[in-house]
């Protein structure tokens, strides 16, 4: 496509599209070219906060896609909307970056790849963890296998947290809300994919939510890797950060992560003794740029890779594998058994 830009409209203009929104406007090569939402005054509303003037403003996504004709979607919209927007938009020839999860289901997610390469164009998730120099900067210290290969990996989830709105009557909130995040993490840090899961869910007592706010779960990964994720979306108190808090154990070593700054590794030097000697490895983050991280990379490379006919590290081909292990874990909860991971 050039030097032209990409006219993009917004479908689901709730608190989420503002994430969106922001590192959209600073791209020179980004035209929001409309704003919908079946609540129209939302729609009006984040036109009005970023002083988007002559753009188009509707309930209806349809007619949107037929009278702009954009080059992508932005798809903001809650997860059960997800596949019709998409499918619609794929079908009218647009590019779609979609917010995670990708589908509500496996076999809409499929539907979805399918749909996507069948039209030879980008379907893509905002997985926006993958974006920040912090989690890049591990990724890269365990690939250089420093610690040796990995065995186990095990993560911790646990905040607080009062949305308010349709997140409270969910099913499943933490592990279609939240989990793909860090599943996705996990398949991104480890380079490995899911093969199994036994997964327990649960909503505790004291909790605002509706359904299971709660889950452990233990994943068979590629590799021999196994790794653990233990959550919670209404822990009060001593919360972890968002990209939870992680402990990696090599055959040479450990390292333990905060999800930000903190984090620590040793490698075994010693050959004799009940606890054998250690040593510090040190680690380096790539340098912060301003406006370059999270939703800002993700964006911004998605836009790239349809100017220059790339796939994003995002792509929905790939990323179906981390959704993989979020229906997987609801399928061994629900039947209360380790289950296969499929997602092909």
């Amino acid at each position: 496509m050039g030097n032209s830009k990409i006219k993009v409209v917004v479908i689901g203009c709730g608190g989420i599209s503002r994430a969106w929104l922001i590192p959209a406007l600073k791209e020179k090569d980004i035209e929001i070219a409309g704003l919908v939402d079946i609540r129209r005054n939302a729609a009006e509303e984040k036109a009005n906060e970023f002083k988007l003037k002559n753009v188009f403003i509707g309930t209806e996504y349809r007619e949107a896609i037929k009278k702009i004709k954009p080059d992508a979607i932005f798809n903001c919209t809650t997860p059960e909307a997800h596949y019709e927007t998409t499918m619609f938009a794929l079908k009218y020839g647009c590019h779609v970056l979609v917010e995670k999860p990708l589908a509500d289901s496996m076999k809409r997610a499929k539907e979805m790849v399918e749909e996507a390469e069948k039209r030879s164009k980008i379907l893509a998730v905002i997985q926006n963890r993958r974006y920040y120099n912090y989690i890049r900067g591990v990724q890269k210290f365990l690939s250089a296998k420093k610690i040796g290969n990995l065995t186990t990996v095990n993560s911790e989830f646990y905040i607080g947290a009062h949305f308010g709105g349709f997140r409270d009557q969910m099913e499943h909130v933490l592990l279609v809300d939240m989990a793909i995040h860090t599943f996705d993490m996990a398949r991104f840090l480890t380079g490995s994919d899911p093969v199994s899961v036994y997964c327990h869910e649960w909503n505790p007592h004291g909790s605002w939510y509706t359904h299971g706010a709660s889950a452990h779960a233990i994943f068979e990964m590629t590799g021999g890797i196994v790794y653990t994720y233990l959550g919670s979306w209404c822990s009060e108190g001593i919360n972890t950060t968002w990209a939870g808090n992680w402990r990696f154990i090599g055959e040479k070593g450990s390292a333990i992560w905060n999800g930000m700054e903190k984090f620590e590794a040793q490698k075994v030097t010693g050959r004799t003794g009940f606890i054998r000697k250690t040593r510090q490895l040190k680690i380096s983050f790539p340098e912060r740029k301003e406006n370059s991280e999270g939703h800002y990379g993700l964006i911004r490379e998605f836009i790239h890779c349809i100017k220059t006919d790339n796939k994003p590290m995002t792509v929905a081909s790939d990323n179906i594998k981390s959704l993989a292990m979020v229906f997987g874990a609801i399928e061994s909860a629900r039947l209360k058994k380790q289950v296969k991971i499929k997602w092909e």
